[in-house]
């Protein structure tokens, strides 16, 4: 992974880290929204929804496109599979080690069980 898809991984976590921005992304895997139906349900002003609209952005998660006066969002799902790329990958390492492990553990039990049951002394 490059330093760039490194920062880039790094700002879609920061990104999806808020529960508001999380919220946003899920509104529009809906479909696409206008940034004022987007901040209509927070109980916050639309400049501090329009912060974590740039974030959004920033990250790539989200696009915006202006039709006139109105700033239409869409949900840009390739950033969030970079992201799930990159868990999927390490799930499969600790896995693979995990199923190490236990196979390590399993072989010395089965070693252990013709020894003595005597405690090892003080």
């Amino acid at each position: 992974m490059t330093g760039n898809d490194q920062t880039q991984l790094d700002d879609v976590y920061a990104a999806i880290a808020d529960p508001t921005r999380r919220a946003i992304l899920r509104r529009l895997a809906d479909g696409e929204a206008r940034v004022t139906a987007i901040a209509q349900p927070f109980r916050m002003t639309l400049h501090a929804v329009s912060k974590h609209i740039r974030i959004l952005e920033h990250a790539k998660l989200i696009q915006r496109r202006r039709v006139g006066r109105e700033h239409i969002l869409s949900i840009n799902p390739s950033a969030l599979d970079d992201a799930a790329s990159w868990i999927d990958t390490q799930r499969a390492l600790w896995t693979r080690r995990i199923d190490t492990l236990e196979a390590l553990l399993r072989a010395e039990d089965e070693s252990g069980k013709g020894a003595s049951t005597r405690k090892p002394p003080r």
